[in-house]
């Protein structure tokens, strides 16, 4: 029988010796696996639970609601993001207006990578949009994706070795399974008509397309943020700004900076 998942955090009021034991112990008793464990954050752990049915979980959190030393935080589900907390230790921050949105800064690149192939290997249709400043690590972010999610990366336009704007692919590459990695600001600036009639080829592919720079992307089409599946920010620190304008006039004054690889 296939194990049914559940993801558990929960809060320490008192880290007493032998409280993760006592848990684990709990969790033992009643037929529970634990899969996976880690701290989350300051004073709080988090569990990926294995179980052959719900009343068994049902069981465990009755009883957890006796113990004075924690709280339930979290007993459900797991999503991609509790995975990712137990597998990383932190949760990734998310936009509390807009639930597609997800920050990160260059200290989480491992986590960023992490993410984007989760979300690679989902299989139709995905399209997300990267923000981000020069040289902060975002088409390096989509490759190691790629490569961990085990998928072909096609740039349809990038300035990562020298300025490439493509207005057609070759027959094997239009391949649903492919990732197609996308500039907005050079496809806004130098692409001509044939470059967008590939875009729209591709953007209408069951397929993952990641668009860095999205907002200046929708000046030029007919596709709004709303199109997109999830946006990501990419900071060098918490407190950076995002500014199109500077970012802008660097490609204007043909600043190779977009890349974090150095040949």
């Amino acid at each position: 029988m296939e194990l049914i998942e559940w993801y558990f955090e929960y809060e320490i009021h008192k880290n007493r010796p032998g409280l993760l034991g006592d848990i684990a112990s709990l969790i033992g008793m009643l037929g529970i696996n634990i899969l996976t464990i880690n701290g989350v954050d300051t004073m709080k752990r988090g569990m990926l639970l294995g179980c052959d049915n719900d009343d068994q979980i049902t069981r465990f959190e009755s009883i957890l609601n006796t113990m004075d030393n924690i709280t339930i935080i979290k007993l459900r589900k797991p999503t991609l993001r509790d995975r990712l907390a137990v597998r990383h230790g932190t949760y990734i921050q998310r936009d509390e207006d807009d639930k597609k949105t997800f920050r990160f800064v260059r200290d989480d690149l491992g986590m960023l990578v992490d993410f984007m192939a989760e979300l690679f290997k989902m299989p139709g249709h995905k399209l997300i949009g990267i923000r981000g400043m020069p040289r902060v690590g975002k088409t390096e972010s989509v490759v190691a994706a790629s490569v961990c999610a085990n998928k072909r990366w096609l740039f349809v336009s990038s300035t990562l070795i020298k300025q490439t704007l493509r207005s057609q692919l070759i027959e094997d590459e239009y391949n649903s399974d492919n990732v197609f990695i996308i500039d907005g600001i050079l496809s806004h600036r130098r692409a001509n008509e044939q470059h967008w009639q590939l875009v729209r080829e591709i953007m209408a592919m069951s397929s993952v397309k990641v668009v860095e720079h999205p907002d200046v992307f929708v000046q030029q089409t007919e596709y709004s943020l709303d199109d997109f599946d999830y946006i990501i920010e990419l900071r060098n620190d918490e407190n950076e700004e995002i500014k199109y304008e500077l970012v802008d006039q660097m490609n204007k004054n043909g600043h190779n900076s977009f890349s974090m690889f150095d040949f």
